[in-house]
């Protein structure tokens, strides 16, 4: 019995002492029961002996967040707690500075205990929350935040999950602060403040920027003392503009307005009024999507002071981007450039010429205006986007040579001259299309020389073809050469159907020195829609109707050769 009621007594005040326990520390309890705490291991090594301990973080979202106090605990350092706040205390000097973080507050105050000395602002890049009456701050921005205070090495290694502190030796000027690759990936934006005495001015000698791959350091060379700098406001407006200020500081004479090349930073002005402090007005790209607060910190050793900007996207890769972009538009104007959107139709001989005359006296003039209208409504009608321009629209006579300005004036991308053949042998018939070139037979001669001979009709027309001769055709036809593919194809597309209407009459197509294909600068043909002196084509030549045959057949000549051109010129451009 006796027994029994000392095991009953000792597991009564095992549970007592067990409840008192969890009520005592409800934040143990917490950390214990929830779903997202754990640890950390802490490795310190001090001058005389080293050990390890493991520190309490939480999870939130994607990052990683440790206690303070149990970081500051393991750290062996002092501390003591305020509402919403911690205040630590540094162990290392008989200065007695202390440290004190807020919850909600990214700015940090370091300052000595006595009321005399000036603070240090560290401001953190991100902001302490207090969660079951605990500080927590981002593993990272919390071994910075030891490491800039105790002016010890202390940092995180991702890779072993591990923080370590080198607490033994001197103090030493934070080597993540110089570290580069830190740079680029995140530091501690600092607010330095000069201990020196107040009759010594600091001086900015010279403003950089070294543009990374995803932000900028923007450096701000110094002589003198170190000077109290701060950022207003400490992220960027909605025009990317931000000033950095400087206490008791004075720019070089040499310091102007200077304008980057960079992708981030546009420009730096420097102003200063009298008595006041010195600012440094920066503007920044205000396409990019910036880290914010931006981080302002002071590398003693080389007396310089150094703005970190950083964007949530990779700069390069969005620099990539807009030169696609960039690309793309220069491709779509290239495209636009070589669309087939203006057709410049030619009706052949006009006013007081009336080209070949047939037995019935049907005049080429005629035959050929009647085509070429009925050709640029099919054009209108089919394609909305090509402009159709004629180098006349009625019975007016136009020179050879103003036809070819008419096409280039107006931006033609092809040039189709429309005309009637004639022959002193009868039973000549057929159609043929012709491209400019050097005659290769002569029957070719024959029908430029006729075609030609219309500028005997054109005031001063000596001078205004002087020089046309088999060298200058030459010429010309080698001008047109960077043309001579397509007006090939032109050809050969236009006389398939055009012949099919003239009862399969097919000359093909041919080359020969027609004076009106000298001077458009296009793909160019001339199309002999049938002989005029042959009978029977006359008659056919004289039918509406069957002007609209014709003009429909070379319409679907055109038709063909717009959609092999191109898809041609996309397939070069893609």
């Amino acid at each position: 019995m006796h027994y029994f009621s000392v095991r009953y007594y000792r597991w009564l005040f095992s549970c007592l002492l067990l409840c008192a326990v969890v009520l005592l520390t409800p934040s143990s309890a917490f950390a214990a029961s929830a779903t997202n705490s754990g640890s950390l291991s802490l490795s310190v090594q001090r001058s005389t002996f080293s050990y390890t301990v493991r520190v309490l973080t939480i999870r939130e979202g994607e990052q990683q967040l440790v206690d303070l106090e149990s970081m500051a605990r393991a750290l062996r350092l002092s501390f003591s707690r305020e509402p919403e706040a911690i205040v630590l205390k540094e162990p290392f000097t008989n200065s007695n500075v202390r440290c004190m973080v807020a919850a909600g507050n990214p700015f940090v105050a370091v300052q000595p205990a006595s009321s005399g000395g000036n603070p240090l602002l560290v401001q953190l890049q991100a902001t302490p929350v207090m969660r079951q009456s605990r500080l927590y701050l981002p593993v990272e921005q919390a071994c910075r935040l030891f490491s800039l205070w105790l002016e010890r090495d202390v940092r995180y290694q991702p890779s072993s999950g591990r923080i370590q502190a080198m607490l033994k030796g001197k103090a030493v000027v934070p080597t993540f602060l110089a570290d580069a690759k830190q740079r680029q990936r995140r530091a501690t934006s600092i607010a330095a403040t000069s201990n020196a005495s107040s009759r010594t001015s600091t001086v900015i000698t010279g403003v950089s920027v070294d543009e990374r791959a995803n932000g900028a350091i923007i450096r701000f060379t110094a002589s003198g003392p170190p000077a109290t700098f701060s950022l207003a406001p400490p992220q960027p407006d909605s025009s990317g503009v931000v000033q950095l200020q400087f206490e008791q500081t004075t720019p070089t004479s040499r310091l102007r307005f200077q304008r980057f090349n960079g992708a981030l930073v546009r420009s730096i002005t420097p102003q200063q009024k009298s008595g006041q402090p010195l600012h440094f007005t920066i503007v920044l790209d205000s396409r990019f999507q910036f880290v914010t607060p931006l981080e302002a910190q002071y590398d003693k050793a080389r007396n310089r002071y150094e703005l970190l900007v950083r964007t949530e996207a990779n700069v390069e890769e969005i620099l990539r981007r807009e030169k696609e972009q960039h690309i793309a538009q220069t491709l779509s104007h290239d495209v636009a450039k070589w669309k087939l959107d203006t057709i410049v139709l030619d009706a052949g001989h006009g006013g007081k010429d009336p080209g070949a005359i047939g037995l019935r006296g049907t005049q080429e003039k005629d035959v050929v205006l009647n085509i070429v209208r009925d050709l640029g409504n099919f054009i209108e009608q089919q394609w909305s986007d090509v402009r159709v321009v004629y180098t006349r629209s009625n019975d007016a006579f136009v020179p050879l040579h103003e036809r070819g300005r008419i096409a280039n004036k107006s931006g033609g991308k092809l040039f189709i001259s429309v005309h009637c053949n004639a022959s002193v042998n009868r039973s000549a018939r057929g159609s043929e299309v012709y491209i400019l070139g050097a005659h290769k037979n002569s029957a070719a001669l024959n029908v430029a020389m006729m075609e030609n001979a219309v500028i005997r009709n054109e005031v001063d027309y000596q001078e205004s073809y002087k020089g046309f001769s088999e060298e200058y055709l030459i010429m010309s036809s080698m001008v047109q050469s960077a043309f001579s593919r397509q007006s090939t194809l032109l050809a050969q597309q236009i006389i398939r159907p055009v012949a099919e209407k003239q009862e399969g009459n097919n000359r093909g197509v041919r080359q020969a020195g027609f004076m009106v294909l000298w001077t458009p600068s296009m793909p160019s043909a001339l199309v002999e829609v049938g002989y005029i002196s042959h009978p029977a084509e006359e008659l056919l030549l004289r039918d509406r109707q069957r002007q609209k045959a014709v003009a429909y057949a070379i319409f679907k000549g055109i038709e063909r050769y717009r959609k092999s051109y191109e898809s041609n010129v996309m397939a070069a451009l893609n």
